[in-house]
């Protein structure tokens, strides 16, 4: 929603307001943290500071730079303005402690002039374009039965909700096909497997999509939770990769930080 409605006034005439508007998104990130405390607020600090590092260029692998750790530390005199949202707004205090202890959404904004400087010294650069919608194609098998995840289907729909927040840190946006459209195509779980995926960015269209990330979820009790492959086309290049004993909400997460590695040029997942 936030793309389409930066082009749409870009189609109009841009300016510097509306420019400005767009890329701040790439310099704000969030924090969960305990209170209002300065002690706290520090390690919101940090926690930012890494996550507008990985939003802004696009890749997840920059804070694995040694260069990072000292950088991090100090995070709080890179922050240009905080603010707090208590996620039990609405909710009475019941006791001293909830008075020091609820939680709270810390927002953390930054400046390009100082953020820019700090990712160029970790060998980054900022990714600034318009970030491609990502089509997901996914077969999943789990303890009863195969299927595809679509947009409406009841098989897993906490698996939906868990994909769509797993592109929020990185500023992307991913839709799912229709379970009709999947039928009408022939895509099942069987196609899915060996699907092409430069084949399916063609079908990306058709759901909103810019690019096609296709993909097998299975669950494995020797593995003790999921084993996720993931492939990707891009640029003339066929990517892959996998992780294997994680959470689905961690499948997600490694799909989403591959695919924002091979988009922003940064190389292989």
């Amino acid at each position: 929603m936030a793309r389409a409605f930066a082009i749409a006034l870009a189609g109009a005439w841009p300016g510097d307001a509306v420019i400005a508007a767009d890329i701040s998104r790439f310099y704000t990130s969030d924090a969960i943290v305990t209170g209002t405390g300065q002690e706290n607020r520090q390690i919101g600090f940090r926690e930012c500071l890494g996550e507008v590092l990985v939003k802004l260029s696009g890749d997840a692998t920059i804070i694995d730079n040694p260069a990072f750790a000292p950088l991090q530390a100090e995070a709080g005199k890179f922050v240009s303005a905080f603010s707090y949202r208590d996620r039990l707004e609405g909710i009475p205090i019941h006791d001293e402690q909830g008075t020091h202890d609820r939680p709270h959404n810390l927002t953390c904004r930054f400046e390009p002039a100082t953020i820019d400087p700090l990712l160029a010294r970790l060998g980054g650069k900022p990714w600034l374009s318009p970030r491609p919608v990502i089509a997901v194609f996914l077969a999943v098998h789990d303890q009863k039965r195969r299927f595809v995840l679509t947009q409406d289907g009841d098989e897993r729909p906490y698996m939906v909700d868990s994909l769509f927040a797993a592109a929020v840190p990185l500023a992307l946006s991913a839709v799912l096909p229709d379970a009709a459209a999947m039928a009408d195509r022939g895509i099942d779980f069987a196609t899915l497997q060996h699907a092409d995926p430069a084949k399916l960015t063609e079908q990306a269209a058709r759901f909103k999509g810019d690019v096609a990330l296709t993909g097998t979820l299975v669950w494995s009790d020797a593995a003790r939770g999921w084993i996720a492959k993931w492939r990707m086309a891009a640029s003339g290049k066929i990517y892959a990769w996998q992780v294997s004993g994680v959470s689905f909400d961690d499948a997600f997460r490694h799909a989403i930080r591959g695919s924002a590695r091979i988009l922003s040029g940064n190389g292989a997942p």
